[in-house]
């Protein structure tokens, strides 16, 4: 009897980082919103070694203070984390892979159990699309 082991963590390997993948991503990807994230995605082309790389950000506009940015990023990262495991089951069974950039838009930070709400939402239209 073989069972799934989840894995809750947020490994350096799923983080999207490379300029030219996020140049890519926001020249050629498609987006959705889901307040207070908008998203864009877009098929990865490279073999990577998860299924998905995800990126996070929050404006300087709208948060002049690094402090709030850096909390905003936190807590997305945080619900993503716990939650990606059925995104992540779902891209291997069907061998495809993702590049997702996740922007903050509200004025105000939502608290977590907003934002998991909303990271939930997101990973259901992601397996859609």
């Amino acid at each position: 009897m073989l069972f799934a082991i989840k894995t809750y963590s947020f490994k350096k390997e799923e983080r999207l980082k490379s300029r030219k993948l996020i140049e890519t991503l926001f020249r050629e990807g498609k987006a959705f919103s889901v307040f207070p994230y908008r998203v864009v995605y877009m098929p990865l082309k490279e073999p990577c070694k998860y299924p998905v790389q995800v990126g996070f950000s929050a404006a300087t506009r709208r948060f002049p203070h690094a402090v709030d940015r850096n909390r905003i990023k936190r807590l997305g990262r945080e619900a993503w984390r716990l939650q990606k495991q059925e995104l992540y089951d779902h891209l291997r069974s069907q061998s495809r892979q993702l590049a997702v950039f996740l922007i903050y838009t509200d004025k105000k930070i939502a608290p977590f159990s907003t934002l998991q709400d909303k990271i939930l939402v997101i990973l259901k239209k992601l397996r859609e699309a």
